[in-house]
């Protein structure tokens, strides 16, 4: 209950520091600022700078202040941006009075330009010598407590920019997120993958065993269903003649949320012409161990306190062999659980071997699915014949069955060339790769419940 207090009086003093900032003419929220210099590069350039020297020119920066310190005519503070933090000094006899008395007022959180030179204290530390301070933004709420972070779970999720603000390993995880998307970018394209878009709003749902969430678009009248994988479109390219082409986009399915589940997620799927699930298996392999590389410099890395190896090759196993949903719960390292039943998937071939299995593999790691892949079904008999009996199914109350969708039917009608396919979870290989156990550490703003008032 104090903290309560505590906090409601500092909202009314920083409102009316506002107040007071408006009524002198001050305009506390300013369009722009240039600066010279991010914090990155004030670091860098001038960590030649010995103890007590000087540079001699001015620089401009830009950030949030997130620390105080001193009083009286001096002080310091540390100033951050995207790229950095790095402490700056003020002093009234080098602002002027004047001046000094609007730093004075300003606030931890406040957005900030300031204008001055870099030196070194006798203490060592780079820091800015200020000779000219502007308020760009006024923060009206105090950062968490004493720049400890923000701590509880739930409100980090809910409030992720203030998680930003305070966690900067959350703000890291991010980054390398960011990162590895674009390393997976630049191994597709060396590999001669086409990037392209598809639909997110299917008149069909299908492509994948799940429950869609269902829209209404209201010029046209009918219902539309959120994708819930990106399969079926990317398959109507390949026959349409590209051969190597992939999709990096949301999917969305209306079921539970869990430590590895969220009700949007960010999915890979890519289609290769002339090859089969042996080959997406290579491929695989070969994508994965890349971004883990680039990532790690290394291949066995740390995974919730166990080491996980990525060395090529990996484990296989046939999942006629072993119960599937225990293994999967029990792998840590990557391996291929391959050749499933027929009924466990309408949209992969039979077996070349034996017709009652599929060419399908998952890949599991770090004790969840990472990846699934088939060599792709090019019958259009047979996948007509698959996907009316999952219409039927359907029809007698299945919501995860796919649809009859006579269009992509009509496609493989036209002839599809021998493929393989593949989708790799993208938020749970961010997962692994940047150790962090829920899915919901990995995606800026998951899903939550209602926030009780």
């Amino acid at each position: 209950m104090t903290e309560q207090i505590d906090s409601q009086n500092e909202l009314e003093i920083r409102r009316k520091k506002l107040e007071a900032l408006i009524a002198a003419g001050e305009d506390p929220f300013k369009y722009s600022f240039t600066r010279t210099h991010s914090i990155d590069q004030i670091l860098k350039t001038y960590e030649v700078l010995k103890v007590e020297e000087e540079a001699t020119v001015k620089v401009a920066l830009a950030g949030r202040i997130v620390a105080r310190r001193g009083h009286g005519k001096a002080s310091f503070g540390n100033l951050q941006d995207d790229s950095g933090r790095v402490q700056y000094y003020c002093k009234a006899d080098i602002l002027g009075e004047a001046e000094y008395a609007k730093y004075e007022v300003l606030d931890t959180g406040d957005i900030i330009g300031i204008t001055g030179v870099p030196f070194r204290t006798k203490r060592g530390e780079l820091s800015i010598k200020v000779e000219k301070v502007e308020l760009l933004t006024k923060s009206l709420h105090p950062l968490p407590e004493k720049w400890h972070g923000l701590t509880d779970k739930e409100m980090r999720y809910r409030q992720r920019y203030v998680d930003l603000l305070s966690n900067p390993e959350v703000k890291q995880v991010f980054k390398t997120r960011s990162r590895i998307i674009h390393l997976i970018r630049q191994f597709l394209e060396r590999d001669g993958f086409m990037e392209v878009e598809t639909p997110v709003l299917h008149a069909v749902t299908g492509g994948a065993t799940a429950r869609p969430f269902i829209t209404h678009h209201n010029t046209l009248d009918m219902d539309l269903y959120l994708r819930i994988a990106l399969e079926l479109h990317l398959k109507r390219l390949i026959v349409g003649g590209f051969e190597k082409v992939y999709e990096i986009g949301r999917v969305f399915r209306n079921e539970g949320i869990s430590f590895k589940h969220n009700p949007e997620y960010t999915l890979l799927e890519l289609y290769q012409a002339y090859t089969d699930y042996n080959g997406m298996m290579d491929l695989t392999e070969r994508l994965v161990t890349d971004a883990v590389m680039q990532i790690h410099g290394k291949l066995k890395i740390e995974y919730l306190g166990k080491e996980i190896d990525f060395t090529r090759p990996w484990k296989r196993v046939k999942a006629t062999e072993v119960n599937p949903d225990a293994f999967e719960k029990e792998t840590l390292n990557p391996t291929f659980l391959y050749d499933y039943p027929l009924e466990s998937s309408p949209l992969c071939k039979p077996h070349r071997k034996n017709p009652k299995l599929i060419e399908r593999f998952e890949v599991i790691c770090g004790y969840m699915e990472l990846a699934n892949a088939y060599s792709e079904l090019t019958d259009p008999i047979d996948q007509r014949q698959r996907l009316e009996a999952q219409a039927k199914a359907r029809a007698k109350g299945d919501e995860e069955a796919n649809m009859m969708d006579k269009d992509f039917i009509e496609s493989l009608e036209y002839g599809m060339p021998p493929t393989g396919g593949l989708g790799i979870g993208i938020d749970r290989l961010v997962m692994i790769l940047t150790n962090q156990e829920s899915i919901r550490d990995v995606i800026l703003f998951p899903h939550m419940r209602d926030n009780p008032e």
